[in-house]
């Protein structure tokens, strides 16, 4: 089993594999999972009314750190997007509003996990040392 050391380094992928080419699946949907636990199926009004505006709430944390994903499908990713309007940052804190670094990549240590990796789009999203190691092994950076 692969394991990320960060957290929101994963969401990355997760969001290109999960949200934007639709390969692994089924789609997490904090909707469906409030709905299912009776909560209610407004993740928005959830959050907000329990006190986990611009948190992560916990069922998202289990259900995306405990999501395997097979070296196969991590091969298969070349881009990633690191825009705060990612829908993965919506399934996991849904009153988010980007303007903080809740999802802020603070490693880049799982960069091995992506043999194919060739662009990171955004990337102003990560402190400069990062981009410097993304330049370093040759991924192109688009701001």
């Amino acid at each position: 089993m692969t394991r990320f050391k960060d957290f929101n380094f994963k969401l990355a992928v997760v969001e290109q594999l999960m949200y934007t080419d639709e390969v692994l699946t089924p789609a997490y949907s904090l909707a469906a999972v409030l709905e299912e636990q009776g909560l209610g199926a407004d993740p928005w009004d959830w959050a907000y009314n329990n006190g986990l505006a611009y948190k992560v709430v916990p069922q998202s944390r289990e259900f995306f750190e405990r999501l395997e994903i097979s070296d196969e499908l991590l091969a298969g990713v070349e881009e990633l997007c690191l825009d705060g309007g990612n829908q993965v940052y919506q399934e996991c804190a849904p009153v988010w509003d980007g303007e903080d670094d809740l999802f802020a990549i603070a490693s880049l240590e799982d960069l091995d996990l992506l043999p194919n990796l060739k662009r990171v789009e955004f990337a102003e999203a990560l402190n400069e040392e990062l981009q410097e190691v993304l330049r370093a092994r040759g991924i192109e950076i688009d701001d």
